[in-house]
């Protein structure tokens, strides 16, 4: 993809602080299996605060190499350009955008939801409407999931975060959690929820890919074959046949690997986030 000049000063960089420490406990497994679940999810704070006996020991403090640093100032356009594209669609719509933060960490770091661990996958946390990254888990996407991983996986990635909060400006969130809390819904239909959610967070990486496209031309060829990479590898069936070796629709909580595929390309076919109600197609 093509960069801009654009930077957004809403991203912190934690990486070489010294914050970050090595997992006590969990072990490998846990890690994957936690990565599996909140990869491209929503609030993870179920898991991140319930880390249980794993601590952190402080690590020495380290100067960010060239490849680090560039890949900050990378974010920072993403983010900026994500803050461009969204302030945009929500004035053409009445609305005003508050845009998120971003925090890159590594090994581990505080978050509004809880600690946040390595290997865990980038997460929105609603609490403090802060983007987690941890750059390390692409490489787990390429070798473990067979994804193509490029520039703009990254972008479509930290896209699809931003559609959490979206949502969580929308009040789309709240509405989930308040379905949740009240408890008259069978597992297999806060599923079905959650699943509405996840994709509607990939149709809203498909909006801002459309939307940023027309106005920046950041896109090259390949680029959109990558975002769809990406997401079909973190499909439920497609994670299901890999650990399990079969497919529990029932299950789903973030949608196959077609739906995905589905949601992110009307996204960005239509670039119309009026476009995007995945709850009224699955909740049916």
């Amino acid at each position: 993809m093509k960069w801009t000049d654009d930077r957004s000063g809403n991203v912190e960089d934690r990486r070489g602080s010294g914050s970050g420490g090595a997992i006590v406990g969990g072990g490998l497994g846990t890690l994957i299996i936690a990565a599996i679940i909140f990869f491209l999810g929503g609030d993870p704070s179920s898991i991140l605060s319930s880390s249980g006996g794993n601590s952190s020991a402080p690590t020495e403090q380290r100067d960010l190499n060239a490849n680090e640093l560039k890949v900050r100032e990378f974010v920072q356009m993403i983010t900026a350009e994500n803050e461009q594209t969204w302030t945009k669609i929500f004035a053409d719509n009445g609305m005003q955008y508050r845009p998120a933060r971003v925090v890159l960490f590594e090994s581990t770091t505080q978050s509004g939801c809880g600690t946040a661990q390595s290997a865990m996958g980038p997460f929105y946390c609603p609490a403090d409407q802060t983007v987690y990254m941890d750059m390390s888990f692409f490489k787990e996407l390429q070798q473990q999931f067979g994804a193509q991983v490029t520039e703009f996986t990254i972008a479509y990635v930290m896209a699809h975060e931003m559609g959490h909060h979206v949502q969580t400006l929308l009040g789309t969130t709240q509405q989930v959690d308040k379905l949740r809390r009240a408890g008259q819904y069978s597992e297999a239909q806060m599923n079905r929820v959650s699943v509405a959610t996840e994709l509607q967070a990939d149709f809203y990486a498909g909006v801002w890919a459309k939307q940023t496209d027309s106005r920046e031309h950041i896109l090259e060829p390949g680029d959109i074959d990558a975002a769809i990479s990406a997401a079909e590898a973190v499909g439920d069936d497609n994670i299901q046949k890999r650990s399990q070796g079969y497919v529990n629709q029932e299950s789903f909580t973030h949608g196959s690997s077609a739906q995905r595929k589905e949601w992110f390309m009307k996204g960005y076919t239509s670039g119309d986030i009026r476009q995007g109600n995945t709850f009224d197609q699955l909740l049916k």
